[in-house]
């Protein structure tokens, strides 16, 4: 045990070298223990100590579970020595995986429970009979082969599983090391594959063994940092993780993972695929393009094709292949990888007709990119994607690396193809709309000058290539509006009319909107977001198609039952399952107190508007986040808006208290940029808007409302957003003379008010 102690405190062995030389003190530890135990116990029979699993493949992590077995000839007492070997492992406080059984009885387990068959694959001796656990190896081995049309169709199922459930390892924020797709466990089904017959090529092998390392580094350096054993590496924990594998920082950490795991996942693919093809009925084979043939499910290129001698010929078979939803088989990748040529500029007739045709198949498209990728043939089709490749967005906000990211978006996006009068531009919009992450400076700035080069060569006239460059530029235009300014605003309404110029690109950025923010994230797209962006596009649309713009909005709040709730003249409540309407005398901090109350009962503002009146009434009503545990209750809630409101709740006490119980996982990696405040005068008719920026903390916007009250000022509509760490709110505000907030002075004591309330 102090060996093990010494190898985990040894900061110089990393990844595979500490887990084989943690293997090999366990396994001095574990000889002694049988010795111990031999020496108190005898048996007459034979017996042995075996390492199976993790432990017997030589991969223990610090905090690995050991998974032994103690096999015998049916000596009568081996349950006393069992127990005298258990005892001190368990006394250790390590996890133990631990039987005891005879070597038929661990064979006919295994025929049954597949977890064991696998187990008996990795048998390795630690003492005791070695000839015992050599046939106990053979055996399990053995069998394993026996049933390998049974236990190859279970392993594929199995893996398929485990991405549904845990998703991918090269592609995640925060991916699991062992059990995600292209992770750990993806390399043990393939070598368990392998033992039953499955052909692996040498090539294939090094690829997973240098995969195996990067993983076995990483989550080995995940166990130290955690000091337990964890498998899912979470974005607050890659800065510190990053270091102890190697690495200069976590960027390099999740690219260096996300390139090691995507190659495991392509080899693992392959393989998969051929084991189902060599089950399935034998078809005719089908010429789906000059030199293009679906041969055994797969496509295939006509040996007497040259690739060199066809710029074309590479997207002909990726479009054939994502139509078809198959693979591009191994020799052809290879042939067109060792053959084919960047794509000329400017792109033969017809490329860009191919090439639109492949990303219109929509998600079917993605893993035959994913294959061009591997083989160095993507870059060859669009050279500017290579800085794009496997870099990591180390925000909770994206769950995808960039190069994913784009993929995901343009295989939304096809799903718009009938609704938009040139589907071709929007997919195209789609592929290229963050194309300038991979780039220094800013990725939108970046982005359009790139598309004002790649449009000509791509094959695309003027026009075509003007309409992509406003796509990317205005990729965030709808979101961002939508969801921070009042959308009831005449000015809102021309300031985005007067962007997009047409319905055509109005229509083209709404399917790219939503296409870009379900490959985004969960958090980047839901109903409410959908109903606000719905709402603009029909109001720009009315604008754009010679409509007066008062005929292009109308008034969202108060509706005519707010209005009549109002003309009652005394506080009054209104809830429906993700709001709440408050009515009552205008006083000022009224809408801080609200969102106050909202913030002690735990719920999240999406949105809120305030409107007052001649006699003196005031109404507000905020939209808020629906629990995922369920509906909202709001009794409580109510409540406790009556105290505060009367002035009978001590509000900013209550809110410390639960600020000093609020912890909120950290979704974003890096420093947090210092709050800040944003005037702009020209975005509504008849108000100032404030936008805040800053770190996301509990009751932010009580906080911030409450600021605003103290300096006189009168919130009519407020937005509420996080993105990351960060909210982003923007509030419609007017100075207690009802005009915009000019005077310099004012805005300075705004802006001081807003950040001193921040900052304590």
């Amino acid at each position: 045990m102090q060996r093990r102690q010494q190898i985990l405190a040894d900061s110089n062995l990393r990844g595979v070298r500490l887990t084989r030389s943690l293997c090999q003190a366990t396994d001095e530890w574990l000889q002694s223990v049988w010795q111990s135990a031999n020496e108190a116990v005898t048996i007459s029979k034979r017996a042995a100590l075996v390492a199976v699993g993790g432990y017997g493949r030589g991969e223990l992590a610090p905090f690995s579970d050991l998974d032994v077995m103690l096999i015998h000839d049916g000596a009568k007492n081996i349950d006393d020595l069992a127990a005298m070997i258990w005892y001190p492992i368990w006394d250790s406080g390590i996890k133990l995986g631990h039987s005891v059984c005879t070597v038929k009885q661990a064979v006919e387990l295994a025929k049954s429970e597949l977890d064991a068959a696998t187990a008996l694959l990795s048998v390795r001796c630690l003492a005791g009979d070695s000839t015992l656990a050599d046939e106990l190896s053979a055996e399990g081995i053995k069998a394993w082969k026996a049933s390998s049309s049974v236990r190859l169709p279970e392993l594929m199922r199995r893996v398929r599983e485990r991405q549904l459930e845990h998703g991918e390892v090269a592609f995640l924020l925060e991916p699991n090391l062992k059990e995600g797709y292209g992770g750990l466990r993806d390399i043990h089904a393939l070598t368990w594959a392998q033992a039953a017959g499955v052909s692996i090529t040498p090539a294939d092998r090094d690829t997973l063994d240098a995969g195996r390392d990067v993983l076995m580094a990483v989550r080995v350096a995940l166990h130290r940092q955690m000091g337990r054993a964890v498998e899912v590496m979470h974005l607050e924990d890659q800065d510190a993780v990053a270091p102890l594998c190697g690495y200069r920082n976590a960027d390099d950490l999740v690219a260096a993972l996300s390139n090691a795991a995507r190659a495991v996942a392509w080899v693992g693919d392959e393989v998969w695929a051929r084991i189902a093809s060599a089950k399935a009925k034998s078809i005719p084979d089908q010429h789906l393009a000059p030199g293009v043939i679906l041969h055994d499910g797969e496509i295939h290129l006509d040996e007497t094709v040259d690739p060199s001698s066809d710029p074309t010929l590479l997207l002909r078979v990726a479009a054939a292949a994502a139509r078809h939803k198959t693979r591009i088989d191994r020799p052809t990748l290879d042939r067109l990888a060792e053959f084919s040529a960047p794509m000329p500029s400017p792109w033969p007739v017809g490329a860009i007709d191919d090439f639109v045709g492949l990303l219109l198949t929509g998600h079917d498209a993605i893993p035959v990119l994913e294959a061009l990728d591997q083989r160095g043939l993507w870059v060859k089709v669009l050279p500017e994607w290579a800085p794009n490749r496997s870099k990591p967005q180390r925000n909770a906000y994206h769950r995808f690396t960039v190069d994913r990211h784009l993929w995901e978006a343009t295989a939304n996006a096809a799903s718009w193809a009938d609704r938009v009068a040139r589907p071709d531009l929007l997919v195209l919009g789609a592929l290229f709309h963050d194309i300038g992450k991979g780039y220094p400076g800013d990725h939108t700035e970046v982005g359009v000058v790139m598309v004002e080069r790649m449009g000509p060569r791509l094959g695309l006239n003027s026009d075509d290539t003007e309409i992509l460059c406003s796509m990317v530029k205005n990729h965030l235009l709808l979101p961002d509006v939508a969801t921070r300014r009042d959308l009831a605003d005449s000015a809102t309404i021309m300031m985005v009319a007067e962007e997009v110029k047409t319905s055509l690109v109005l229509d083209l950025l709404h399917g790219l909107t939503e296409a870009d923010s379900l490959a985004t994230g969960t958090s980047a797209w839901g109903s409410w977001k959908a109903e606000l962006v719905n709402d603009l596009v029909r109001r720009v649309h009315l604008v754009l198609g010679g409509a007066g713009v008062e005929d292009a909005q109308w008034r969202l709040f108060p509706d005519a039952e707010v209005l009549e709730m109002m003309a009652g003249g005394v506080v009054t409540f209104g809830v429906s399952d993700d709001s709440v309407t408050v009515v009552s005398p205008d006083r000022p901090g009224t809408f801080s107190r609200v969102a106050g109350v909202l913030a002690l009962h735990g719920l999240s503002v999406l949105g809120a508007q305030a409107h007052s009146d001649e006699q003196g009434m005031a109404a507000s009503q905020f939209r808020v986040v629906v629990p995922a545990h369920g509906p909202i209750e709001w009794a409580p809630v109510i409540t406790n808006l009556t105290r505060a409101l009367n002035g009978e709740l001590a509000l900013e006490s209550r809110l410390a208290e639960r600020a000093k119980t609020y912890r909120r996982k950290r979704r974003s990696a890096g420093e947090l940029a210092p709050a800040r405040v944003t005037f702009f005068d020209e975005a509504s008719s008849n108000a100032t808007v404030i936008e805040v920026r800053a770190p996301d903390q509990h009751g932010i916007l009580h906080r911030v409302t409450k600021a605003m009250a103290d300096v006189g000022l009168d919130i009519r509509h407020a937005t509420v957003q996080t993105i990351g760490d960060e909210v982003v709110d923007a509030f419609y505000v007017r100075t207690a003379s009802g005009a915009k907030l000019t005077d310099q002075f004012h805005r300075q004591e705004v802006e001081r008010a807003i950040l001193f309330t921040l900052s304590v």
